[in-house]
């Protein structure tokens, strides 16, 4: 399974694909290529780091979506890769038509919640801030609604008592790290 990856940040999602890839624990996935929006983005630097292509790709001129000239230079680029599989992991902006009909059944995304719960922006704060006892990340299906495709599976954390808002982002991005490599594993055995 050939596997691009599309990241706006630091990367540390990829990076847990990338480590699992190099334990042979992604299943019969390979991820081939990076791609970042945001020129600089720590994500292109794990590239050189674990022999995956990596690349700034401007997706200007919105800076929460995909349009226009840009989307199509995403449609080009990724078309290029022949992907089996997109992960988004940590892409910032808003996916719609006709990016996902160019790779439909073919895009998922890790969000930092219990979906449906807290979907969109700082989901890990609504969840700390609104006080629940059990939070968790989702891998779903990416489609028109936003973090409303199907889920494909889900981690709990538990929130303990006076936890921290970044304590709890830290066991967050642990449980992320385990769902995510996993998932594509299973996917990739399909």
């Amino acid at each position: 399974m050939n596997v691009v990856i599309l990241g706006s940040g630091r990367g540390s999602n990829a990076e847990a694909m990338l480590r699992a890839q190099a334990e042979g624990r992604l299943g019969r996935a390979q991820v081939t290529q990076i791609f970042s929006d945001r020129e600089g983005a720590g994500i292109l630097e794990l590239g050189p780091r674990f022999g995956v292509a990596a690349n700034f790709l401007d997706a200007a001129p919105y800076k929460t979506k995909l349009d226009g000239a840009a989307e199509q230079a995403y449609i080009a680029a990724l078309s290029s890769c022949a992907p089996d599989l997109i992960v988004l992991a940590g892409f910032m902006r808003v996916l719609k038509m006709p990016f996902l009909a160019a790779f439909e059944g073919k895009i998922i995304n890790l969000h930092p919640s219990l979906l449906p719960s807290f979907p969109g922006l700082d989901a890990i704060g609504q969840a700390w801030r609104r006080g629940v006892k059990i939070t968790g990340c989702t891998v779903h299906a990416v489609t028109l609604d936003v973090d409303g495709g199907p889920i494909l599976d889900q981690a709990a954390v538990r929130v303990e008592e006076g936890e921290s808002l970044e304590a709890l982002t830290g066991k967050m991005h642990a449980a992320e790290h385990a769902l995510l490599p996993a998932v594509v594993a299973r996917l990739s055995e399909r």
